[in-house]
């Protein structure tokens, strides 16, 4: 159990039965009476956000969540198909769960899936990921008046700024956080 002093910016409690996390978090002291914290929390099933405010004796349960190292498999329709690496069974999350993972999923990668009482909430991927380029617009050199950078798509669909020396084919590394291209990648 969390007293009120525990609360602190991106800690994950439990109420009415639903993960929250804080996203913001003031402590008052008022001139009488006892402190009082401030606390903006989102819910990590919905993602509906409030504010709320709490007495320095309220107690909270901490949120029952487990991270499951899974392997991503097929996207249909609009539902990711993990595999669970022990049980071998598979879970479909939605687009809004994977949020902007699904930009750098390729077959077979390990990936984190976020559970709160065995229904997942969320992806986790690694941070940088190699991606080969399936569409580049070919660069003329000495064209300088067009930028530093061009659009390619990558083999996921995901289109992103690159220099202009990038061509179709090459694998490239991709900062998963930003989406920002980082270097090429020699095999």
């Amino acid at each position: 159990m969390y007293a009120a002093s525990d609360l602190k910016k991106n800690l994950r409690i439990k109420i009415d039965n639903e993960p929250y996390i804080l996203t913001e978090f003031n402590f008052v002291k008022p001139g009488k009476g006892q402190a009082l914290y401030r606390c903006k929390l989102k819910n990590m099933i919905s993602g509906a956000q409030f504010e709320r405010t709490f007495r320095s004796v309220d107690v909270f349960e901490p949120a029952d969540l487990q991270e499951k190292k899974m392997q991503y498999l097929y996207e249909q329709d609009g539902k990711y198909c993990f595999m669970d690496n022990e049980s071998y069974e598979q879970i479909l999350l939605t687009a809004e769960q994977v949020g902007d993972a699904r930009n750098y999923l390729i077959e077979n990668i390990e990936a984190e899936v976020l559970l709160f009482e065995d229904r997942p909430l969320g992806v986790t991927i690694a941070n940088f990921m190699d991606l080969v380029v399936t569409k580049a617009d070919p660069w003329a050199k000495g064209d300088s008046v067009s930028g530093n950078t061009k659009p390619v798509t990558v083999e996921t669909g995901y289109v992103l700024q690159v220099p202009p020396f990038i061509e179709e084919g090459e694998k490239i590394r991709v900062d998963t956080r930003t989406g920002e291209y980082l270097t090429r990648v020699k095999d």
